[in-house]
């Protein structure tokens, strides 16, 4: 039965609820923390192996537990020299949701 792997990338808000309901759905994944490079906050990759025919409710799911939303941020600046340019500066940004990728597996197992 081919199988993919499904990474999906996730705020760490929004991981908790996502684990339960993926659990729930009879998947089983290994969590990996991670941040952001622009906001440089928390996140979890959850990589998952998933039969093929199964990827559409994985995402599903998580779409279901995933949920984009607007956060107001202050900038802080990539190198000391700029700070005069952007300390204050507050800005809108989304956060949430989920960026996932489908890959194809050449070879699944388990040793």
């Amino acid at each position: 039965m081919p199988r993919k792997l499904v990474i999906a990338i996730v705020n760490k808000h929004d991981a908790r609820h996502l684990r339960d309901a993926l659990v729930g759905g009879g998947f089983r994944f290994t969590e990996v923390a991670s941040s952001g490079g622009f906001l440089r906050e928390g996140n979890v990759t959850l990589l998952l192996g998933v039969p093929a025919e199964q990827v559409d409710n994985c995402i599903a799911i998580i779409s279901q537990h995933c949920h984009a939303r607007d956060q107001a941020v202050n900038l802080q600046p990539p190198d000391i020299r700029m700070v005069g340019d952007v300390v204050g500066q507050i800005m809108t940004v989304k956060v949430g949701g989920a960026q996932v990728f489908v890959l194809n597996v050449e070879r699944d197992m388990q040793v």
